[in-house]
């Protein structure tokens, strides 16, 4: 895990003066992908009883939540999101390739290059595993069915869709046949949602396939909602590290008048309050004192990023995600 770099953060949260005389407006919008409502509705009382006490300010925070890239496309065709916090990398790059609405070193502006923390690709199954499915390699075989969003509109699919091809590279040994992996894994799903919180209710109350394949988080999200219906999570022996890039708008933030109140609030998802909060709803997180008391609570597992199967994100959305790229010749065989 990267060195956590918190003094950077710790510096620019320490409220002065200045920032109860010039407060900025008292309302903010934070544009997420789909499944982050819960997370950020802790979240946004956290940091709402934060700033009052720092600024005396009353300040509201309006959500938006859909598919990572299609909430991508709306701030880029005019939604005025003062953050964005998206479920990947190229979600928030794409503000910058095509709008110009943040700086090319946006990364570069919070630790761990402007992600506060990650999960990964893993399984929901039904009660006592009937299927018993281990490993991404039972969830080609032909009486499994499975469900997880479309990755043409979700960053959550997209992760999966990476993660099972790392997977089979690395055990057959060629693209070739990652890619015929991957067509078998497509053919699996009887139907795709266009979010993940879509694909939670076709599996949960639809009660459609024999697993879910969603972000670590979500995963034990839905076991503790519906612990009557005693899901299982089956971590596979490998998979892909999903890291949730944020950031400022710096568009709308200079136009509005927000900067400082959007900066604080994504500063706040690296304090320790923060972490907390972030790990307690599942998600893995950095800062030493909260990974520290809830290592328990995270499975070990062999986490690859994109750089060591892919080479990098901007060759995964040229190769892979781009129109015409593999993703889309491999879905649209399916």
């Amino acid at each position: 895990m990267r060195k956590f770099l918190l003094a950077a953060v710790a510096a620019s949260l320490i409220a002065g003066p200045a920032l109860a005389q010039d407060k900025g407006p008292d309302t903010i919008l934070n544009v997420s992908y789909d499944i982050s409502r819960e997370l950020f509705a802790a979240i946004n009382q956290a940091f709402i009883k934060s700033w009052k006490a720092k600024t005396e300010q009353n300040l509201t925070i309006n959500q938006s939540h859909a598919g990572s890239s299609r909430q991508a496309r709306a701030v880029l065709e005019g939604l005025e999101a003062d953050v964005v916090t998206f479920n990947q990398v190229t979600d928030v790059q794409i503000l910058h390739d095509r709008g110009k609405l943040i700086p090319a070193d946006w990364q570069k502006r919070l630790p761990n290059d402007s992600s506060p923390y990650y999960s990964l690709p893993a399984f929901l199954v039904r009660a006592g595993n009937p299927k018993n499915i281990k490993d991404w390699d039972d969830l080609v075989r032909p009486d499994v069915k499975i469900v997880f969003p479309n990755p043409k509109t979700s960053g959550n699919a997209r992760y999966t869709y990476l993660a099972a091809y790392a997977f089979a590279k690395e055990k057959y040994g060629s693209d070739e046949k990652a890619e015929e992996f991957i067509k078998k894994l497509f053919a699996n799903v009887p139907v795709f949602d266009t979010g993940g919180r879509g694909a939670t209710t076709t599996f949960v109350e639809r009660e459609v396939g024999d697993a879910l394949i969603t972000f670590e988080a979500e995963t034990n999200g839905i076991r503790d909602q519906f612990a009557a219906k005693k899901f299982e999570v089956v971590v596979p022996s490998l998979s892909l590290l999903a890291e949730f890039p944020v950031t400022v708008v710096d568009r709308v933030v200079d136009k509005r008048g927000s900067r400082k109140v959007a900066t604080a609030y994504l500063e706040f998802l690296y304090s320790q309050e923060g972490q907390e909060i972030l790990a307690k709803l599942h998600n893995r997180v950095h800062h030493p004192e909260v990974v520290k008391k809830y290592q328990a609570n995270f499975p070990k597992v062999r986490l690859v990023k994109v750089e060591d199967t892919f080479g990098s994100w901007d060759k995964v959305n040229k190769e892979h995600l781009a129109s015409g790229g593999k993703l889309d010749r491999l879905f649209g065989s399916r």
